[in-house]
């Protein structure tokens, strides 16, 4: 649908995905699963899905409700690693940290036939929580440890199972907010503040196609009050998953956390989780990732990894990178990961919990996962008993 012949009053998901083999239109107080789920807001949308808060009518809890659009059905990685997830055993320390998927069924619409996951029901993600907590600056020290160890742990958990998650970083990191469960809907609903809706209407005034929904929802935010007693926090997103006997050909993690094998389109395996583990571990203590993301392309950060990779470029992508950029001599650049952290860490405006020893530590854990050569990469168990990490 496009936005020169049809209109909507909010910012939401593009309204031309909304055709065969795109989204599914779908309405607050929609049924699905033989009346079981009832959608009452929207908690997001991505290129191949939309996300709604739902009420599980049968067991009385709050779910995530993710339906995919129609042209993945039956080719979704992401169903199939869940679903290995789901026999695993509960009471596994690692599965404490990693998105549960509860139960999953097929509808069909005007756009064809989509796959419809149901998931745990969580809180804000880290970015979220910084924005409307901390003011956007970084996670108090004790609480940015904590989500270094259980991220890890989750990643373990998955590795150990020979499960990539492909796109790690810290907004797929969310928290859990068990209050939010013993909320009446009304109150719920006034805690994700109330939905906004945008009207959709085609601009010559004729009825709108079978496939569009009759209005958008913007999607909720969660209010700054949500309590964070807790502190426990799991690896979301499985969109980009994959098993040891599945694995993608390409990943569209973003572009300043990518592992540099996916980007000279080098044959891929889970640890590209790990050097993403190394960006995110810098941006959870630092409150921003190491390599810079406002107009990034592969060339501009493949520059900043080797400035701050432990190793060198492997041989067997030096070609490539001099075809990528002309201006590279193959000199030895100077690391500079540790003075890095250090500046964007002690820059005098953000709270420092950490001293320079912690910091220097830190630096130290963040090394042993940026380095280009995957397989010399410290494992998420080994970065896990590292006694810093231990150290509380």
């Amino acid at each position: 649908m496009d936005p020169l012949t049809h209109t909507c009053g909010i910012d939401a998901e593009p309204l031309h995905r909304y055709r065969v083999g795109g989204y599914h239109p779908i309405a607050l107080g929609d049924l699905f699963n033989d009346g079981r789920y009832k959608v009452l807001h929207k908690l997001g949308w991505g290129g191949y899905s939309t996300v709604w808060a739902a009420k599980d009518l049968r067991n009385q809890e709050y779910v995530a409700l993710k339906v995919s659009v129609a042209e993945i059905h039956g080719k979704s990685r992401e169903l199939r690693v869940l679903r290995t997830l789901m026999e695993l055993n509960p009471g596994e320390t690692g599965s404490r940290h990693v998105m549960q998927l509860l139960n999953h069924f097929y509808i069909e619409g005007p756009n064809g036939k989509h796959e419809c996951l149901v998931l745990e029901f969580l809180g804000p993600s880290v970015p979220d929580v910084l924005d409307m907590r901390f003011n956007d600056e970084r996670l108090p020290g004790t609480l940015a440890k904590t989500s270094v160890q259980q991220s890890l742990a989750g990643l373990a958990y998955l590795h150990k199972y020979n499960i990539g998650h492909g796109d790690l970083h810290t907004r797929n990191l969310t928290f859990v907010i068990p209050s939010l469960h013993t909320l009446t809907e009304a109150e719920l609903l006034q805690k994700l503040r109330s939905p906004e809706i945008g009207v959709v209407t085609r601009k010559d005034g004729k009825p709108l196609e079978p496939g569009l929904p009759a209005y958008l929802v913007r999607p909720t935010s969660y209010p700054a009050d949500v309590s964070l007693s807790q502190q426990q926090i799991k690896i979301i997103d499985f969109g980009e998953s994959f098993s040891k006997n599945d694995v993608p050909e390409t990943l569209h993690t973003p572009l300043c956390v990518r592992a540099p094998e996916a980007i000279f389109g080098e044959k891929l395996d889970y640890r590209v989780d790990l050097w993403s583990a190394g960006c995110m571990i810098f941006e959870l203590i630092v409150g921003q990732p190491p390599f810079d993301s406002i107009m990034a392309t592969p060339v501009t950060v493949v520059r900043q990894m080797l400035e701050t990779a432990s190793d060198d470029l492997p041989e067997r992508w030096q070609q490539k990178w001099r075809t990528m950029d002309s201006t590279w001599t193959g000199g030895i650049t100077e690391n500079t990961l540790q003075e890095w952290l250090e500046e964007t860490y002690f820059d005098g405006v953000r709270k420092e919990d950490f001293t320079r020893e912690d910091i220097a530590k830190v630096g130290a854990l963040v090394r042993r996962l940026l380095r280009f050569e995957p397989s010399t990469r410290a494992s998420a168990q080994e970065i896990l008993q590292d006694p810093w990490l231990r150290d509380n």
